[in-house]
């Protein structure tokens, strides 16, 4: 994609590069196939596929949470055949939405923090390059005795 964006001297070309992934849905597919997939573009995020017809996060529990080794299918009966496009600008709740709307799936995003994976709800309007970035800072940093934990209540504020 290429933006032109006009000053009253000159004109400047500025070229922005979005990855984009294809992610290919179908009831036989199993929930782990997705996941390696969707985790090969962003290490440090991962989905979670829940059973919640609902769809309210409030509602999602462990209990809830569908194994990696069942089929779509098994969750969703009347899934579709279809491919996802996902780029890293995209935000969280739009991809959450992207599963909800298009193929009745509750599925939430998940950042790797160090060893733990985290719900990603207090920053679902961050896009999933700038969730997979943080979960790299948090993951990556040597280990340091020092280090002040990371309590910065406003880093999941909309920036």
């Amino acid at each position: 994609m290429v933006i032109q964006v006009k000053t009253r001297k000159r004109q400047l070309y500025m070229s922005i590069n979005i990855n984009y992934m294809h992610l290919h849905i179908s009831s036989n597919r199993l929930i782990s196939d997705i996941q390696k997939e969707f985790n090969s573009a962003f290490p440090f995020l991962k989905l979670e596929f829940f059973n919640n017809r609902s769809f309210s996060r409030s509602n999602f529990s462990v209990s809830q949470l569908i194994p990696a080794n069942k089929k779509i299918g098994d969750s969703q009966l009347a899934i579709l055949d279809a491919e996802m496009e996902i780029s890293e600008d995209m935000k969280v709740i739009d991809l959450e939405k992207m599963f909800k709307d298009k193929f009745k799936l509750a599925v939430q995003v998940f950042r790797k923090s160090g060893n733990l994976w985290l719900e990603t709800t207090m920053t679902d309007n961050w896009t999933l390059l700038q969730q997979n970035n943080h979960g790299r800072e948090l993951s990556t940093e040597k280990g340091n005795s020092d280090a002040v934990d990371d309590y910065d209540l406003s880093r999941d504020a909309d920036h």
